[in-house]
Formats: C-alpha cells, structure tokens, sequence
C-alpha cells in the first residue's frame, strides 16, 4: 500500500505556497525541490516512493504550480525571494534538519538554503541542478545571458519562445530514448500554468535574474569544500540545457561525489523514476539521518 500524500497549504509571508507532504512526521526529512517550468508536480511518483522510510515534502515556488503568483509589483520574483519564501515554509513546519532533491530552478533556491545554514543540510540528491559553469549548454544559455545582460526586444524573443508549448514539450521528450514513456498530460499541465495572465512577465523576470546563481557558485564551491556534504548527481545526460559535465563538475569540490547519468534528458524522473528512487534510497541509507 502506498503511502498518502497530503496536499496541503501554509501561508509565509502573506503567501500561499502549495506543498504535498508524505511519509513519517518523524522520520528523516527530504524537501524536492522542483525545476522551471513545472512544479511539485514533477514529483508526484516520486513522493510516494520515498516515503516508507522518509518525511517528504515538497513545494510549488511562488509563481509556480497550485503556489500564489502575486502581480510583479506585489513580489520581486528573485532567486533570492522565492529561496526565502522555500525557508518560511521549511521554518513554519518545523523542519531543523533536511536532505535536498534539487532540480533546474531549484538548485539555486537549495544553494541559498545550505548557504544560509549548511549545518542543517544533511545530503544532497542533484538531478540536472547546476552549480558550475560547465553543466551550461548553448545556445540555450547564450540566448539566456545575453537577453538578461541587455533586456529588450533584440533578445527577447527567445526567451518568449522558452515559455511556449513547442519548448515545454521539449524539455520533457529531448533526449529521451523512447518519448512515448511520456505522458502528455506534463507538458499540457505545466503550460495551462505558464499561459496564466501576467506569469510570462514573472518568468522573464526570473530569466533577467538568473546571472544572480552564477555569481553565487564560488560561494556554493567552498561550501562543497566546506562541509563535504554527501552527494548524489543523478542526470539525465542528453539534456540540452544543463548537460553531463555539470553532473562530473561536482567532484571538483566533492571528490566523493556519487554521479549516475541516465540516457534521459531534462526531466529524467518521467522516464527513469525507479532508477533514481533507488539510487536515492540506497545513497541516504549510507548517509547520517
């Protein structure tokens, strides 16, 4: 029998941020943290996969999923933000001590949690969640910097192009090496979210902001060096956006770090969801709770 997963939400900061929570109260903590442009949504199998042995719990960033999207004038839509929000909420249900499944957008959003206090990270799980440089694939990112080093009609059509269904169904099929392992109802999902009114300025916004996670990677690099926490890179190594040497660039300041790539792309848990719960199962059960 599986576990039950509870759908519930806190408000943090005058927000209401979504979250799907499952597993012992008690038991070791577990917080995923999803990628642009989904949601918690992304972990739906996953959740109930870990939690026999785990307390997971995992929120929609605002912006993002069944989580608030207050007008841009009302929240600044910086990494910095929703990383403070993610901490609200952590802090709101009592969670001291957590291991982190990191994704996309949510590398940078788990980085600024285990800089503010690394003694309260126990491990690290990375599934295409960059922290150096080399993970970055152009042209994707050359599109992407040079519309958020110089905004404005010369460089944003690409990314409009990012929030389209052709690009949202991109990220869940390329580099798969059998698409129909996908179900449609992702792409179909997360784009009825992105088309809500206004959230293409939220996600610009956040595109505009992202050059604010580089500059944080010498900070996250001697945090590795630092605390050698655990870690585990499971990657989809057909990505297109952030590819394998992001996944092989963690020993740099990790040595120990365990790396696994999957013949997958972005969003590896559609079509490798056992394997990467097992790869995670079996690395916490080697960690400190």
């Amino acid at each position: 029998m599986s576990p039950a997963v509870h759908h519930r939400t806190a408000r943090i900061d005058g927000l209401d941020v979504f979250y799907r929570e499952a597993g012992d109260p008690a038991a070791p903590v577990v917080v995923l943290l999803h990628g642009f442009p989904t949601s918690s949504h992304m972990f739906r199998h996953l959740i109930p996969a870990l939690a026999d042995r785990y307390h997971v719990i995992a929120p929609d960033h605002i912006g993002f999923g069944q989580s608030a999207m207050p007008p841009m004038e009302d929240f600044p839509y910086t990494f910095d933000a929703l990383a403070e929000v993610t901490a609200g909420l952590l802090q709101r249900l009592g969670v001291d001590r957590f291991a982190m499944y990191v994704q996309d957008y949510g590398a940078p959003i788990g980085w600024r949690l285990a800089l503010q206090d690394p003694d309260r990270v126990t491990a690290i799980i990375t599934q295409n969640g960059n922290a150096y440089e080399e993970g970055f694939v152009r042209p994707f990112w050359d599109a992407a910097f040079a519309y958020a080093k110089n905004p404005g009609p010369d460089t944003e059509g690409p990314m409009r192009d990012a929030l389209s269904l052709e690009a949202t169904r991109w990220q869940y099929v390329n580099g798969v090496s059998d698409p129909s392992l996908i179900s449609p109802d992702n792409w179909v999902h997360d784009q009825a979210l992105l088309d809500r009114p206004g959230n293409d300025e939220i996600q610009l916004k956040l595109f505009r902001d992202y050059p604010t996670n580089v500059d944080l990677y010498p900070q996250v690099h001697q945090y590795f060096r630092d605390s050698r926490v655990p870690l585990l890179a499971v990657w989809g190594a057909n990505d297109e956006i952030f590819g394998p040497e992001g996944a092989r660039a963690f020993r740099q300041d990790l040595p120990d770090a365990e790396i696994h790539l999957l013949e997958s792309g972005h969003f590896a848990l559609e079509s490798h969801l056992h394997t990467i719960a097992g790869h995670i199962r079996d690395f916490l059960g080697r960690c400190p709770a």
